[in-house]
């Protein structure tokens, strides 16, 4: 097991090489003039001040010179300006990331224990009512725009009913999360709020994250449920399985201690995968619900044509995403210890 992660660990750095090669590749396609804008709040006014600035931030230099330069400002966490957020890249990427953290967190729970109770129950019920039912929720999950469902729970939940407004907040909670006794730890609304003793905003925050919440989840357990039946039908058939039959054991049993944990291998798998893609911000999903994540400011960075914005949100996620296959491959590795052989 030790070998098999140092081996991971030593794949690591030249694929994030690799990543920073090619996001600097896309930032060298623009003019240096274009290029030093992006690092600076107001463009110069003149060619000489231009100038200085290309000066400044080696944009005059080779290329192998300027890659470093930028490696070098980017490891400090200069990623330039956001002029739509307006603030540096790396405060607004601090300041959005845990909106959508813990959006992807309170979606994740349920699309796993809802997806994979679903797929086992259609796995032992296989070809019956409860499969069939399964197998078309899991359809039309997979297939429909997670915008119509969006917007039909807005319709439905919000505008009928006043049960669940979109934002992160109302007003008056926002206002009492500005207080000075109000204590801003980690960013996630729900969190605070019971650090700081405050049932009522935390009731208000759940409120705000039930739609896109159950947005995701019901997009989302399509796939889980699909990837849970597909495992189980194939491990209720191995033969450790009709062993555990055979003496007499209780199909419950078999199907809890024997066939289910085995099965939860590929699930393991594509839930890691999920989350940290639910963690990288889910655009469509936080535009409907007009929720200030990471997703609706690099909407908004896209339609404004703020390229900085996008191209650093786009190192963070990568990198996001090589960091989430390691742990991925680990945890694979750890569950199933033939993968350790290879």
């Amino acid at each position: 097991m030790t070998n098999y992660i140092i081996r991971r660990l030593l794949i690591l750095p030249i694929v994030l090489f690799g990543l920073s090669i090619v996001i600097f590749a896309m930032i060298s396609f623009l003019e240096p003039g274009e290029r030093a804008a992006l690092y600076i709040t107001q463009p110069p006014r003149t060619e000489a001040a231009l100038q200085l600035v290309i000066k400044q931030y080696g944009l005059d230099k080779p290329l192998p010179v300027q890659y470093l330069d930028w490696l070098n400002r980017t490891l400090h966490g200069d990623l330039g300006w956001s002029k739509t957020a307006g603030q540096p890249v790396m405060s607004a990427i601090i300041n959005f990331f845990p909106a959508t953290l813990e959006l992807a967190l309170w979606s994740f729970i349920p699309i796993i224990f809802i997806g994979v109770w679903l797929g086992v129950l259609a796995a032992t019920h296989q070809d019956k009512l409860i499969d069939q039912l399964a197998r078309v929720f899991s359809i039309i999950g997979y297939s429909f725009p997670s915008f119509v469902f969006g917007l039909m729970t807005l319709m439905i939940f919000y505008a009928k009913l006043q049960w669940f407004p979109p934002g992160r907040l109302d007003t008056w909670a926002t206002l009492a999360t500005q207080l000075p006794d109000y204590h801003v730890y980690t960013g996630m609304n729900t969190v605070d709020s019971l650090l700081n003793g405050r049932p009522d905003i935390f009731a208000d925050a759940l409120r705000h994250l039930f739609l896109p919440a159950l947005t995701l989840a019901y997009i989302n357990w399509a796939l889980i449920l699909r990837v849970t039946r597909s495992s189980m039908l194939d491990v209720i058939r191995q033969d450790y399985v009709n062993v555990a039959r055979a003496k007499g054991l209780s199909e419950r049993r078999v199907i809890n201690e024997h066939a289910r944990p085995n099965a939860m291998i590929p699930v393991a798998t594509i839930g890691g995968l999920l989350l940290f893609q639910l963690m990288n911000g889910v655009v469509i999903t936080e535009t409907v619900f007009d929720y200030h994540g990471m997703g609706l400011w690099i909407a908004q960075a896209a339609l404004q044509l703020d390229v900085i914005s996008v191209i650093g949100v786009a190192l963070f996620e990568g990198t996001l995403l090589v960091l989430a296959n390691l742990v991925v491959d680990v945890l694979y590795a750890y569950l199933d210890p033939r993968i350790r052989l290879t």
